[in-house]
């Protein structure tokens, strides 16, 4: 799956979406439940999500520029953004929806084929959310991640559906039906707060990963030299392109060539390793000191 780019994976989704629209509506209009009317209106979310996503993802992977010097990748976290605000929205009018159904309540229909049309699309949302969850933690594109989550999200959603309407038909309960269109609602606007949250997060520069940033100590301890040893390591990322910024104590009698190929060999060491940009500062350090990391190491 990881052979796929981030753009094909997000046009498999917005594929997808097209198709769960279209196999979603018409389980709502052969069985007339507003359950099944609530998951066909969180398809067409993932349809604008998966759009959008598709915009920002090729708008976070252009080189970087005069004007963003340091790339475009948190163009990726308004994606997040934008898909957790269509989530929101979608909840409300299945709120609402779901309302005015348990005060008129309604018998739903036959299930029979309505009901095999939106387990199809289930099933073809699971297959579509792995595919992007891999693509996602491979390239690290939040974007994707947050796609392939709302797709899973909806894969519970249907089956939560799929229950309640059946129950509602089986016993006669119709008010079951609006009830569980209402559940669908607070779980989906769960999941849109989730997505926000991470989105804002990202926008606020959180520090990389403990793993991530314990891989980048491990590599300057092996890559460094007799007689340096870093100080202060911070971190942050940018969408899929993540950063770090270290101090480097060097022996006071090196050269600035000497010092300076150390720092450039770091530097491309922990990216080779860890996919991180790494930007050294160098500070210069007593003999003594020196010769004493050279007797720790």
């Amino acid at each position: 799956m990881t052979s796929f780019t981030p753009r094909q994976a997000l046009l498999l989704s917005l594929a997808a979406a097209l198709t769960t629209i279209v196999m979603k509506t018409g389980a709502w209009w052969l069985t007339g439940s507003v359950g099944y009317l609530s998951d066909a209106l969180e398809s067409v979310v993932n349809l604008a999500g998966a759009g959008f996503a598709l915009w920002m993802v090729s708008y976070a992977r252009q080189p970087a520029d005069d004007e963003h010097q340091y790339g475009h990748g948190k163009a990726e976290y308004f994606s997040a953004a934008f898909e957790g605000g269509l989530i929101f929205i979608a909840a409300l009018i299945i709120l609402l929806t779901a309302g005015e159904r348990l005060l008129n309540p309604q018998p739903v229909g036959a299930l029979g084929l309505g009901t095999l049309l939106s387990v199809g699309a289930s099933l073809i949302n699971f297959f579509v959310a792995r595919v992007l969850l891999e693509v996602g933690r491979a390239h690290r594109s939040l974007a994707l991640e947050a796609d392939a989550r709302h797709l899973m999200a909806d894969v519970w959603t249907t089956a939560g559906v799929v229950c309640g309407v059946g129950l509602a038909f089986a016993t006669g309960w119709s008010w079951l039906d609006p009830l569980v269109a209402g559940a669908v609602a607070l779980n989906i606007l769960r999941e849109g707060w989730e997505l926000m949250r991470r989105s804002v997060d990202g926008l606020m520069d959180r520090a990389l990963s403990d793993a991530e940033v314990a891989a980048i100590e491990r590599t300057l301890n092996e890559a460094s030299p007799p007689g340096c040893f870093h100080g202060k390591l911070t971190t942050r990322a940018a969408g899929a392109v993540h950063f770090a910024h270290v101090e480097l104590c060097v022996p006071g009698d090196w050269t600035v060539a000497d010092a300076h190929d150390v720092a450039h060999t770091l530097e491309r060491a922990v990216e080779e390793r860890t996919g991180v940009r790494l930007a050294v500062h160098l500070e210069p350090i007593s003999p003594t000191a020196a010769a004493a990391a050279t007797d720790r190491t």
